[in-house]
């Protein structure tokens, strides 16, 4: 079953202009870095929004230019930290990326939005014990806005750490925020169809299809569960969706793989 899917890192939030409403921290640095009197900070804000403009552009070079000058303008400044983070991470710079990361998540130790990003990069480099604490640092933030996307990142880790039930709970604790959310309720099924518990499995993948959403790895999975239950028939049905939506997706070749399941 294909279960290596980008959800950690796709749901990192990189919300330069929320940040505040976000961080929710009470710290003397923030208030300063937030204050629009601080030049220092003012400069750094600038360079950052231009910096995150030429990200969404693809303008990496003129990108890190900005975020560069942010850096140099205000060392402290963790919206800067966290963009250039994100920079690094697309062009490969691992290593540079998880500094930064890591430094914004210093700079708002509180935080929601820092310390998921933390937590969900952490996790795409495999690190998934790591990664628990800064989603956990992430929930108990009071005024982070997304709680249910660091929930649903910590429990997909879980999963690719081999702690399902620590994933279940954390999932169910996701859903219990945004019983909509649509890769909670993936995720949901994918880690009680890795428990064995089909029938429960089955309905969160039926609720999933039952937001409007539908993907490859969706499909592999509804026709592998109703396999698993011996209904052949839906799962035929599974198949030919998957082949019919989605024809050149791994998840359609893996269904000609000898002893395919």
């Amino acid at each position: 079953m294909q279960l290596e899917r980008l959800t950690c890192w796709l749901l990192v939030l990189v919300l330069v202009a929320g940040c505040a409403a976000g961080g929710g921290n009470s710290s003397v640095r923030q208030a300063k870095e937030l204050d629009p009197e601080n030049p220092k900070a003012k400069a750094a804000a600038l360079y950052t929004d231009l910096g995150q403009k030429y990200l969404a552009q693809g303008k990496l070079e003129s990108a890190l230019e900005n975020l560069n000058k942010a850096l140099a303008a205000d060392s402290n400044h963790a919206d800067a930290h966290t963009v250039i983070a994100v920079l690094y991470a697309r062009i490969g710079q691992n290593d540079k990326a998880e500094e930064h990361y890591r430094r914004a998540a210093e700079l708002r130790p509180k935080a929601g939005n820092e310390n998921n990003n933390y937590g969900a990069f952490l996790c795409k480099l495999g690190r998934y014990s790591e990664s628990a604490a800064y989603f956990e640092r992430a929930v108990a933030d009071p005024f982070y806005q997304t709680p249910a996307v660091a929930l649903t990142n910590s429990g997909t880790c879980a999963i690719k750490g081999g702690k399902l039930d620590v994933a279940e709970r954390d999932l169910r604790s996701a859903l219990e925020r945004e019983p909509d959310n649509a890769e909670a309720l993936f995720q949901m099924a994918s880690v009680l169809y890795l428990k064995g518990d089909f029938f429960r499995a089955r309905a969160f993948i039926q609720r999933y299809e039952g937001v409007g959403q539908q993907s490859a790895d969706a499909l592999l999975l509804g026709r592998n569960i109703e396999l698993r239950l011996g209904n052949g028939k839906t799962a035929q049905d599974y198949t030919r969706r998957l082949r019919d939506k989605f024809p050149d997706s791994e998840q359609a070749r893996s269904l000609d793989t000898p002893g395919a399941s």
